[in-house]
């Protein structure tokens, strides 16, 4: 029974024992726990500081030697399409995203109006042309005529001049009594029909002439008319070539608006013809531009390819900023003035072929220039 008195007594010990373990076991924990928490405060802190100046110096090395910008944008030229004439179209020869060579038909308007009008304008200027043939064959009979009346003056100005030497040698011998009046009168007669036909002649002459100018006023007239109708004509073939409307230059077809059987007006836009070539144009910040110069090479990422990156070079950088080639640029003279730092566009061409990439106009690019 005395063994039996004993045994709670054992257990209570050893369970007071057990927890007299646990709480100084808890206690070690705690304090260890509390000497981990003491060395992270120290050593994260330093780590973290001492990573940010090797960042920081890293960064301060890099621009340095580089220069880069996120506002940065793929460019190219983007040729418009428009009618040259008005009409309905007939054919349609091209869709959206098509590839176009230079001089490819593109676009065809109803030709029948132009064709008339170039048939009319043709049949006026030959009409035109046989009327100059008419006068100039006028025009040679005057230049006879004149000739002959020419002719007719000379002789009849001949026989005048005879005849009044006749008539005055007659008259003094009449006067002196040596010839009869009957003699007299005949040459003053043969002097009166003289100065006659001499008036007549000179008369036929004069009116000779003026046909002739009246005739060669005509011609130049009918020269101008045609000079003013062959314009007209070519101006007819101008109008009906133009009907047809070819590719300015080789490409890929965008942003097409018009549609077969659509009525076009002269100049209404149909569609955009994107040329293969591209470049960036960068805006870079005017502090960034201290050691950039055409002939440098270019970093490219295109956001489209993230992981690429393209060989480029600096071409040329604009002689004004971005904000003073704007529009309406800023006048800093007047009101409150805000120092903003100007950026200056750059432009950057591609290096090596890209045409393997779908690399287009208005794409977001980040180019890195290598100054130093």
């Amino acid at each position: 029974m005395a063994e039996n008195e004993n045994t709670p007594k054992l257990h209570k010990d050893e369970i007071e024992e057990k927890a007299k373990e646990r709480i100084k076991a808890r206690k070690e924990r705690k304090k260890k726990n509390r000497h981990e928490y003491e060395k992270k405060r120290v050593i994260v802190p330093t780590v973290t500081a001492v990573f940010l100046v090797f960042m920081g110096i890293l960064a301060a090395i890099h621009s340095t030697y580089f220069q880069s910008t996120d506002d940065a944008f793929v460019e190219g030229r983007l040729i418009t399409v428009a009618p040259r004439v008005s009409g309905p179209v007939v054919k349609l020869l091209v869709d959206d995203n098509d590839d176009v060579k230079a001089g490819e038909l593109l676009v065809e308007i109803d030709p029948t109006d132009y064709e008339v009008k170039l048939h009319q304008a043709e049949a006026k200027l030959a009409q035109a042309k046989a009327q100059l043939n008419v006068t100039e064959s006028d025009i040679e009979k005057s230049t006879s005529n004149v000739s002959e009346a020419a002719e007719d003056v000379n002789s009849t100005s001949s026989k005048l001049e005879f005849a009044q030497k006749d008539h005055k040698r007659y008259t003094d011998m009449y006067k002196a009594g040596i010839v009869s009046k009957q003699d007299y009168d005949k040459s003053q007669k043969e002097f009166e029909v003289s100065q006659a036909n001499h008036k007549s002649a000179t008369e036929r002459s004069n009116a000779a002439k003026f046909n002739l100018e009246s005739m060669k006023a005509k011609s130049e007239s009918v020269q101008a008319d045609i000079k003013r109708l062959e314009a007209e004509v070519e101006q007819a073939k101008l109008d009906l070539s133009y009907t047809k409307i070819y590719a300015p230059q080789s490409g890929k077809v965008s942003a097409r608006s018009v549609e077969q059987g659509n009525y076009l007006q002269v100049g209404q836009p149909l569609m955009q013809i994107v040329p293969k070539q591209v470049w960036v144009v960068a805006n870079f910040k005017e502090i960034q531009l201290t050691h950039m110069k055409p002939g440098q090479s270019v970093s490219i990422k295109v956001d489209t390819y993230p992981g690429k990156r393209f060989k480029g070079e600096v071409q040329s950088i604009q002689r004004a900023t971005g904000a003073k080639s704007s529009l309406f640029p800023p006048e800093n003279a007047v009101g409150s003035y805000v120092k903003i730092v100007q950026r200056v566009p750059v432009k950057i061409v591609f290096k090596e072929d890209i045409s393997d990439y779908n690399i287009v106009p208005g794409m977001s690019v980040v180019p890195k220039v290598k100054v130093k």
